[in-house]
């Protein structure tokens, strides 16, 4: 009894083929842009790193406790 009252199926479309990915070849400007960019990018962060005195475990280096006086204590 289903069978008389359900709608017919459509019938399917066919199947596409893929279409070809795009070329990863880059030019030589694209890749003088590319490094360009990388270098700027290393440059700025080359400049923050020699700001930083500590390690990560926090300075490394000893206290200095102990001064010298001229008078001699």
């Amino acid at each position: 009894m289903s069978s008389i009252f359900a709608p017919k199926m459509p019938p399917l479309p066919p199947v596409q083929p893929l279409p070809t990915p795009p070329s990863t070849e880059l030019s030589q400007e694209e890749k003088d842009r590319i490094a360009s960019e990388q270098r700027a990018l290393e440059r700025k962060r080359k400049g923050r790193k020699s700001t930083i005195l500590t390690g990560p475990l926090g300075e490394m280096d000893e206290a200095e406790t102990e001064k010298k006086t001229l008078l001699g204590a």
